[in-house]
């Protein structure tokens, strides 16, 4: 092949490849940019991902929640599994059993909320044991509370609070202490105060932790605008 011809074919080549790239440029209706009802982007004349316009409408194609499913978990009060259950196997054991078969569990709760009392007695020279708390709830039945019903209860019929005084676990408000409602039901005792850090007790009603610089009245993420000053 001579070099005339050699060069006629690199320009041929070249233009081609110069057509090709403008075509994928410019086409929007060349196969690499076609929009699909099944690309996951909201594009073309879809009002939805997928969905509306020339595509199938929106909410047709939703998730369909008939028939029957398994339990993997439940909306637990915090911290109570990791308080009371105490070795990793238990822990385990809780988290995967259902909430109306989780009865068995309430001996370990009830022997660990004692072992804590033990500690603390112990640390204070005293023989010191679980007082029923301000819920008037003795060890037993406030530990069968916890196990066996250590799923957060709704009360259409009353205010949605962990404890306000008046109403108990009638659910969960944002803005709810449950660390420190926890605590002092476990030592609190029958008036709350049994060991709040008054009169040479120790602290062991409060973590001390409070909410920071979230007010749970804003919307999400519960947070005060930046001071830029």
């Amino acid at each position: 092949m001579n070099t005339y011809n050699i060069k006629l074919v690199m320009v041929a080549i070249c233009t081609s490849l110069l057509f090709v790239q403008c075509a994928d440029d410019d086409d929007n209706g060349n196969v690499i940019s076609q929009e699909t009802c099944d690309d996951g982007i909201m594009n073309g004349d879809e009002s939805g991902v997928d969905c509306g316009g020339s595509c199938d409408p929106c909410g047709v194609n939703d998730l369909d929640f008939s028939g029957t499913y398994a339990q993997e978990d439940v909306m637990g009060r915090p911290g109570i599994n990791t308080v009371f259950s105490g070795a990793d196997d238990v822990k385990n054991d809780f988290n995967t059993t259902i909430v109306s078969d989780r009865a068995a569990f309430q001996p370990t709760f009830e022997a660990t909320l004692e072992a804590y009392h033990d500690v603390y007695g112990d640390a204070l020279g005293v023989d010191l044991d679980y007082e029923a708390n301000i819920l008037t709830l003795d060890a037993p039945t406030f530990t069968t509370v916890l196990a066996q019903f250590d799923a957060l209860q709704v009360a259409p019929d009353a205010p949605t609070t962990y404890f306000d005084g008046t109403n108990v676990l009638t659910g969960r408000n944002l803005g709810d202490d449950v660390i420190d409602i926890s605590l002092t039901l476990m030592f609190g005792g029958t008036t709350g105060t049994r060991f709040d850090g008054n009169n040479g007790t120790p602290q062991l009603t409060s973590d001390g932790a409070g909410p920071g610089d979230r007010d749970f009245t804003l919307p999400f993420p519960y947070l005060e605008p930046v001071n830029v000053n």
